[in-house]
């Protein structure tokens, strides 16, 4: 369910300065070495000085990183298998650690778009447990017998407050392990993400990711010289995408059936048709991973204002439950006050 993968940094990091000692002429044991001196995770220096390690002993190194594939991704070792064949290891590392620093500041910027409706939400929660909590300790403080219950759900006081929290802990740690449990197999991914696809906005921005990431890996893979089937099998892949990744198969067959690229993408139903317009011009001229390469920032900026707006619609969303929330309470406290009107009202008759 958890990944022992290297962390996308640590790899861009490690892809870098290989590629940047390879440049400058290193050897490459001693290149793998230098790399192990400067890795700060023990367990990647560990597994980095095993592969110089078995380059000493005359292993390549895509044999050497295969060992490691718990460690180091598919893509990495088999475009480091085809870099070595061709001779263009260093550049296939440099194009590795773009590929690797793209996708990390792809996340960045979903981590930092997010962060403010997260905060909003948690602001939410706890500000509702300060309710219960405040209107429990005034009827205690004041002796007015039953604390008014501003949810419904019989929680007051402090012991109310701590259920609440409790509540949506537990709620969210749920949601959480259960999404992790469902995403830990390629048809769990498929259903779930397919599922995701068809939410507006939310669906919209992981389709630009997926875009993004898939024209860059094209370009990337079909660079090295790699095999048409295997690019287009591992652009796919670094969609992260489940939706995107169970239909690779169906375009593999329809190539190898004789379809041309743009047809077998349409028939995925996962482009938009500006993007299989794209392939097609690149796919007449012969060019299509130097047009997607070309186009790749422009798939970087939708996949970026696709999370804006999904951001936005999240802070709205929040904001519409805070306001549900707040007209709800109002209707609560003026039944409760009518009915204390009320009983009133029939005491002093």
């Amino acid at each position: 369910m958890f990944s022992s993968r290297i962390p996308l940094r640590q790899l861009a990091f490690l892809c870098r300065g290989l590629s940047t000692s390879l440049h400058a002429g290193v050897p490459i044991i001693r290149a793998f070495e230098l790399a192990a001196g400067k890795a700060l995770d023990p367990r990647l220096r560990n597994v980095i000085q095993d592969v110089a390690t078995q380059l000493k002993a005359g292993d390549d190194v895509a044999e050497a990183l295969r060992s490691h594939e718990q460690v180091f991704p598919d893509l990495m070792i088999d475009m480091v298998a085809v870099a070595e064949q061709t001779g263009t290891l260093p550049e296939v590392l440099a194009s590795l650690a773009d590929h690797y620093e793209n996708n990390l500041r792809l996340r960045k910027d979903f981590y930092g778009q997010i962060a403010f409706p997260v905060i909003q939400f948690t602001a939410a929660i706890f500000v509702i447990a300060g309710l219960i909590l405040v209107l429990g300790m005034v009827a205690q403080a004041t002796g007015s017998g039953e604390p008014f219950d501003p949810l419904g759900f019989g929680l007051t006081g402090a012991s109310g407050a701590i259920y609440w929290l409790m509540g949506w802990g537990m709620l969210l740690a749920t949601l959480y392990i259960g999404y992790k449990v469902a995403v830990s197999s390629l048809q769990g991914q498929q259903v779930v993400h397919q599922f995701l696809l068809g939410i507006p906005v939310i669906g919209g921005c992981m389709r630009s990711f997926g875009i993004a990431r898939f024209s860059w890996a094209f370009h990337l893979t079909q660079e090295a010289g790699m095999a048409v089937d295997e690019s287009i099998d591992y652009s796919f892949r670094a969609t992260a995408n489940g939706a995107f990744i169970a239909r690779a198969p169906q375009v593999l067959d329809e190539l190898m059936a004789g379809e041309h690229l743009t047809d077998a993408l349409a028939h995925t139903h996962l482009f938009p048709d500006d993007f299989i317009e794209i392939v097609h011009v690149g796919e007449t001229s012969g060019t299509v991973p130097e047009t997607l390469h070309r186009l790749s920032p422009q798939f970087e900026d939708q996949a970026r204002r696709s999370l804006r707006a999904l951001a936005t619609a999240a802070g709205w969303l929040i904001w519409c439950c805070v306001a549900a929330f707040i007209i709800f309470l109002v209707f609560r406290i003026a039944l409760w006050y009518i009915g204390l009107l009320n009983d009133a009202v029939q005491q002093a008759l």
